[in-house]
């Protein structure tokens, strides 16, 4: 069988024996897709630093008949993105983004996820220090949304009445969205305003403006987009990026 050529994306690696690594590659042509890298760690390997976290560029796959590990024969960079590495805050969120693409990306290509992670760790990269935490914010609500989990905003998460816009709605990740009056009533948990309605509408919408957060309301967004991605984890997911991102220990350092 012939060798596949299709732009590619590091998600993860792991040593492999004395010699090799494993890589899990978002791919545009395959999806997410594992292959060893063969001879990867030895001084003189063709890989070179080429297998960095993050790092985007073509691969070329021997694709295995009966199991899911391929064999990756090349990988050449067209970006390695090391700015990504440079700011934790820009680093947490680009792993975020890897790592709900290792969770929730579809068996198979889905080139709209492929797409938007791709450029998204591009914008991170480029973001001006003081606008990367609302950027990222942006970034993961949006590959969640091209995933197909978005939350209903503008209808009844249960009962898919339109919401009023001027209201504070009560926020239910485990019925999928917003809820009305009537069913959110008596519920304990996330009450947005209206202006806050509005931020997150901003967030998911690529041509809306980016809101302005304050570092309180940047945390509560934060929270937020945690419990959102936690009910869809289910009992026992865990996300170690999506704990790194959330803990802000790391940011007084």
């Amino acid at each position: 069988m012939p060798p596949v050529a299709t732009p590619a994306i590091i998600l993860s690696t792991i040593r492999y024996g004395e010699t090799s690594k494993i890589a899990r590659l978002a791919t545009r042509e395959l999806g997410v897709q594992s292959a060893i890298a063969k001879g990867a760690l030895r001084p003189k390997s063709r890989f070179g630093a080429a297998l960095h976290l993050l790092s985007e560029g073509h691969a070329t796959l021997y694709l295995a008949r009966s199991s899911d590990l391929h064999t990756l024969v090349q990988f050449e960079p067209v970006a390695v993105r090391i700015g990504l590495a440079k700011r934790l805050d820009r680093f947490a969120a680009a792993s975020l983004l890897a790592e709900l693409m290792l969770k929730f990306a579809p068996a198979g290509p889905h080139q709209p996820s492929y797409d938007l992670f791709r450029d998204a760790l591009a914008v991170l990269e480029a973001a001006p220090g003081d606008a990367v935490e609302v950027v990222g914010l942006r970034c993961l609500w949006r590959l969640v949304s091209v995933l197909g989990f978005a939350p209903s905003l503008e209808r009844c998460a249960r009962e898919g009445a339109a919401l009023a816009s001027d209201r504070a709605a009560f926020f239910s990740p485990g019925d999928g969205g917003f809820l009305c009056d009537t069913c959110g009533a008596g519920m304990s948990g996330s009450r947005l305003l209206p202006a806050d309605r509005a931020d997150l509408a901003a967030l998911l919408e690529p041509a809306a403006e980016l809101p302005f957060l304050d570092p309180a309301h940047l945390a509560a967004h934060r929270r937020l987009f945690d419990r959102w991605v936690r009910q869809q984890l289910g009992d026992g997911g865990v996300l170690p990026a999506l704990a790194f991102w959330l803990d802000r220990r790391w940011a007084a350092a």
